[in-house]
C-alpha cells in the first residue's frame, strides 16, 4: 500500500522557481503547498513573497539601473535640441520602487490561492526524507509530510570575515529598501551585482568607489569587462585596485571608517558589500533528510534531472552548485521538472547557451562561450573572433560622449564552418538585443548566417550583420567603422 502524504508536492522557497514549479505542480493536478520565510539581513531588512529578483535583485536594480541612465539620456536630449533641467530624488524613487515590489509580492499570493496552492509563511526545515516541520516565527509549528520535496531556496549575499563587516556594511538585500539616500559609497567586490549597483549610484551623482581584489566580471569576458571598467570611470565611478578591506569601524555620526592592512582607507557614509552569495542549504538541517550539501558555497549537488542523492528530493536555482544562478533558469527548469513528476514528459532542463545581461552604466549581452573558454576547450587555432566598434546615433550629438563606444565579439568555430559558439554585446539594451541572437545561436547559426542577415538602419544593433574585422592577439576594439 502506498504511503500516505499530506502533498505530492512541498516546495521550500517562495521565488521565481518555487512559486513557478507549485503553479505548474498544481495545473497538472498535484495537491501542491509551498513554504516561505525571509530572514533579515544583519541589518534588519526584510521583504515579502517573491524571493530575491522580486524583491532585492533583479526587479528593483533594473528599474534603478534605468533610473540612473536617465542622467546621461538628458545630456543626449540637450544635443538634440531638449533643454533638460530635471533633478532625482532617492526618496521618491525609492518608494515608487518598493510600493510596486509589495503590488508584486502581493499579486504572487493571489496566484497561489487562484492555483489552489497552500502558501506557509514559515520557515521549512527536514525532520526525515519525507517530513517537514513549519515554524511561523511567532511560536506556531506545523509537521508535514510530502511525497515528492522540492528545495528552492536560493542564496543570500556573502559577508566576509573582516571585523565589523555585519555590524557596519549594507549588502544587497539592504541597498534596495534604504530610504535614507546612501551619500558617499563604497562599494566591495567586482561581480555583476557590484558593478551594477555602483554604476547606478555613480549615475544617481554619489561620489562611488569600487573596491576591487582581483579582475572585474571573473567569469564573463575579459576585454568587455575591462572596457565596461574603462567606461564606468569616465562616468563618475572610481575603482580601488587589488585592494581587500581588513576592519570596519562604526564611527558616532553613522559614517564608516575603512581599514586595508588595518591601515585606514577611508570613511564613506555607505559600505556596500558585493563580494558574491551563498546558498541557503544549510539552512534546512538537510541531514535530517540524509542530503549532504557544500559547507562553503552552501549549495547541493543535483543530477541532470536536477535530482539530488535523495531520489525524491529536487534542487532548482540558485542553490544548486555549479549552476547558473538566473531567474528564468530557475522558472524553465522548475516547469521542465514538475511536468516530468505530473505530466509523463521527459524533457530535462538545457543550461547551456543560456543569454544573460549585466545592466553596468553600459549595458552588456552575452550568450554562449567567451573568447576565452572558447580557447581554453577547442584551443587558439581552431577559434576565430570577429568584433566591431558600434555606437548609437543619438551620441553623435552630445559632446560629453562623443568618444564613448559600443563594442560586439563573435566568436566562432573554425572547424564547424564557423559556427557561433558566442556573441558579445556591450551598448544600450544590450539585453534586448542578445535575447533574440540568443534564439539563433540555440539554433546552430554560422558567421554567414551572420552576414546573410539585412540590418535595420539605422541601429545600434545592425553592426552585428556586417562585422568582418578579424580580432588579432593583443590588439583592442577597432574603430567605428561607416556603412
Amino acid at each position: 500500500m502506498a504511503a500516505a502524504y499530506d502533498f505530492d508536492l512541498f516546495v521550500i522557497g517562495g521565488g521565481s522557481g518555487g512559486l513557478a514549479a507549485a503553479k505548474q505542480a498544481t495545473d497538472l493536478g498535484a495537491k501542491v503547498a509551498c513554504a516561505d520565510f525571509v530572514k533579515p539581513s544583519p541589518q534588519g531588512t526584510t521583504w515579502g513573497l517573491g524571493g530575491t529578483c522580486v524583491n532585492v535583485g533583479c526587479m528593483p536594480k533594473k528599474l534603478m539601473h534605468i533610473s540612473s541612465l536617465y542622467r546621461e539620456v538628458q545630456s543626449d536630449a540637450h544635443g538634440l535640441g531638449w533643454e533638460t533641467k530635471a533633478s532625482h530624488s532617492w526618496e521618491t524613487m525609492l518608494a515608487n520602487v518598493n510600493n510596486y515590489i509589495k503590488s508584486l509580492n502581493w499579486g504572487a499570493k493571489t496566484d497561489l490561492r487562484t492555483k489552489n496552492v497552500k502558501y506557509y509563511n514559515a520557515f521549512a526545515t527536514f525532520v526525515d526524507p519525507h517530513t517537514l516541520t513549519l515554524d511561523n516565527g511567532k511560536g506556531k509549528v506545523e509537521t508535514i509530510t510530502a511525497k515528492y520535496i522540492l528545495i528552492a531556496c536560493g542564496g543570500r549575499p556573502s559577508v566576509p570575515e573582516a571585523p565589523g563587516a555585519k555590524e557596519c556594511c549594507i549588502s544587497s538585500d539592504d541597498i534596495f529598501w534604504q530610504k535614507k539616500p546612501p551619500g558617499k559609497t563604497l562599494v566591495i567586490g567586482a561581480s555583476y551585482i557590484a558593478l551594477e549597483c555602483a554604476g547606478f549610484l555613480a549615475g544617481f551623482g554619489f561620489d562611488v568607489t569600487v573596491m576591487v581584489r582581483s579582475i572585474l566580471l571573473r567569469g564573463f569576458d575579459q576585454d568587455i569587462a575591462n572596457m565596461i571598467g574603462t567606461y564606468m570611470e569616465k562616468h563618475h565611478c572610481k575603482f580601488a585596485r587589488e585592494m581587500v578591506p581588513s576592519k570596519f569601524e562604526k564611527l558616532p555620526n553613522g559614517q564608516v571608517k575603512v581599514f586595508v592592512k588595518d591601515a585606514e582607507y577611508g570613511i564613506y557614509d555607505t559600505v556596500l558589500l558585493a563580494i558574491g552569495r551563498t546558498g541557503c542549504a544549510g539552512w534546512l538541517n538537510l541531514e535530517a533528510a540524509g542530503l549532504e550539501y557544500n559547507k562553503s558555497s552552501g549549495k547541493i549537488v543535483c543530477n541532470d534531472h536536477d535530482q539530488t542523492a535523495v531520489p525524491h528530493i529536487y534542487a532548482v536555482g540558485d542553490v544548486i552548485q555549479d549552476q547558473l544562478e538566473l531567474t528564468p533558469v530557475a522558472i524553465q527548469a522548475s516547469k521542465l521538472l514538475c511536468r516530468r513528476l505530473f505530466g509523463g514528459a521527459t524533457k530535462i532542463m538545457d543550461y547551456t547557451d543560456v543569454a544573460t545581461a549585466v545592466f553596468t552604466p553600459i549595458e552588456y549581452g552575452a550568450v554562449g562561450w567567451s573568447e576565452e573558454d572558447a580557447k581554453k576547450k577547442l584551443g587558439k587555432e581552431r577559434v576565430k573572433v570577429y568584433h566591431c566598434s558600434a555606437q548609437p546615433l543619438e551620441w553623435n550629438l552630445n559632446h560629453e560622449r562623443k568618444e564613448d563606444m559600443g563594442y560586439m565579439k563573435v566568436v566562432v568555430d573554425l572547424a564547424e564552418k564557423e559556427k557561433v559558439l558566442g556573441v558579445h554585446i556591450l551598448g544600450p539594451h544590450a539585453g534586448e538585443v542578445i535575447q533574440g541572437l540568443s534564439v539563433a545561436l540555440k539554433a546552430g547559426m554560422t558567421k554567414e548566417h551572420m552576414d546573410d542577415c539585412v540590418g535595420i538602419h539605422p541601429t545600434f544593433a545592425e553592426s552585428y550583420t556586417t562585422m568582418t574585422e578579424v580580432k588579432e592577439e593583443g590588439m583592442g576594439a577597432p574603430k567605428k567603422g561607416g556603412c
